[in-house]
């Protein structure tokens, strides 16, 4: 156990900066007590996957799990029907029931990967789907029972509801702003059931949050004479985390960076924190890492000496692509990424090296043409563009500015041949440092 989970869990969380607001300040003394507690956190199925936006609330869960705690992890069913329209700016696509199924069964895989389901654990992870609360529940019982509780001037008060009625081109559904009496029942549903007393989430989810905390305590007093008897009922948010562009955490230029290997691949992903800048990068190992405090001081300390050695992105990518991947998969990462910088690349597979070299121009051969008598190098560096004519090549060869698969060749007679695939497939030649050309052999 390394020192910080020597603390108690409330000040990890506050001096990692994952606490961002709380409902009642008693929740410290709540998540310390020596009665373990039951939480949970909501992830509506908007993909079969979940990117890495999410990764700070399954985290959080996590750091939970490992104090003692029970977490529940709930599918969004019901409310993946509706849409949250917090943090939107318009209207959500309706998804079908046969689009929210098939998402439900990829982000339970991503789940698993997290928090420890293992029936023998005496806390051991919950997954439910909020659908499974509405079964048997017409539309007028739900109103009665839930909707009673809610005020309009309440709900509309809610930055999530004023920012979209203040878009008079889109404005919002009575679908969306209905979002969070869904929510609100889900917690109270959970409390009643299951004992569960808090609810974590984004920030941007803080209206949703208080509206199921106001619902327990609204209902509460209304089925016990003495309310102030029943056990209290906490909401806690985290920061949304952002690029240094604004943007949230888990996009970029080329869409969401996903958690499943399927959809992101761990080279892409281990590339997408090794390029983690310099002023969230330690804010990251924060809120993402089970790095002790004491560890990302010192590597605070050297990114402010020395950013050019990049300890603090290579730290982040390294424990985050471990865990989301697993060992095998970030040193398959790491071999991909160094084979930018002249490392060894035979090993690697055709999916890999193909995106190492994503970015350079593919020439195309038919394989024949490499195992009939082999292809002089000499004509592939011309016919690829890397040289404009042989005579350019032939004095470049000797002087050792080609390479290929990262092997410097300084035969001007050399010939491709079968022996020099990689994965059966590819061969890749480089002119000096950075100019490289991608040889697909079909």
């Amino acid at each position: 156990m390394d020192s910080s989970q020597k603390l108690d869990l409330y000040t990890d969380l506050e001096r990692r900066g994952i606490l961002y607001q709380m409902t009642d300040p008693t929740l410290k003394s709540h998540i310390n007590a020596n009665k373990p507690i039951t939480l949970y956190c909501g992830f509506d199925p908007t993909s079969d996957s979940l990117h890495v936006g999410s990764l700070l609330p399954i985290l959080t869960l996590k750091r939970f799990q490992l104090a003692g705690h029970t977490p529940i992890f709930l599918l969004g069913g019901a409310t993946g029907m509706i849409g949250d329209p917090s943090g939107k700016s318009s209207e959500r696509n309706l998804q079908t029931p046969e689009q929210v199924a098939h998402n439900l069964n990829g982000i339970q895989k991503v789940a698993s990967q997290f928090l420890d389901f293992s029936a023998a654990l005496p806390n051991a992870a919950k997954i439910m789907n909020n659908a499974d609360f509405y079964q048997g529940m017409d539309v007028l019982t739900f109103l009665r029972e839930v909707g009673k509780h809610f005020t309009v001037n309440h709900m509309v008060a809610k930055d999530s509801v004023r920012s979209r009625m203040e878009d008079r081109d889109h404005g919002i559904s009575y679908t969306e702003f209905s979002y969070m009496l869904l929510q609100g029942y889900d917690y109270y549903h959970l409390y009643q059931k299951y004992g569960c007393t808090l609810q974590i989430g984004a920030s941007d989810q803080w209206g949703n949050i208080t509206a199921g905390t106001d619902l327990i305590r609204k209902k509460t007093a209304t089925t016990s004479a003495d309310s102030a008897s029943a056990p209290a009922a906490f909401g806690l948010t985290h920061p949304l985390i952002t690029r240094s562009d604004g943007l949230k955490f888990g996009k970029s230029e080329k869409g969401a960076v996903w958690l499943s290997a399927d959809k992101t691949s761990p080279y892409q992903f281990y590339q997408f924190f090794i390029s983690s800048p310099d002023d969230r990068v330690i804010q990251w190992l924060k809120f993402l890492t089970f790095v002790s405090l004491e560890e990302i001081d010192a590597i605070e300390q050297e990114l402010k000496t020395a950013p050019e050695k990049k300890t603090a992105q290579i730290k982040l990518a390294q424990e985050l692509t471990r865990m989301v991947h697993g060992p095998e998969a970030l040193a398959r990462a790491e071999a991909a990424t160094h084979a930018l910088f002249g490392a060894e690349i035979k090993n690697l597979d055709l999916k890999t090296l193909q995106e190492v070299f994503a970015d350079a121009p593919t020439l195309r051969k038919p394989k024949s043409t490499l195992e009939a008598s082999g292809l002089a190098l000499i004509d592939v560096l011309v016919e690829s563009g890397l040289f404009q004519s042989k005579g350019a090549a032939r004095k470049e060869i000797p002087a050792g500015g080609v390479y290929i698969n990262n092997e410097r060749v300084t035969d001007v007679a050399f010939t491709l041949n079968p022996s020099h695939l990689i994965a059966g497939a590819a061969i890749v030649i480089r002119k000096g440092k950075k100019n490289y050309q991608f040889l697909h052999f079909e």
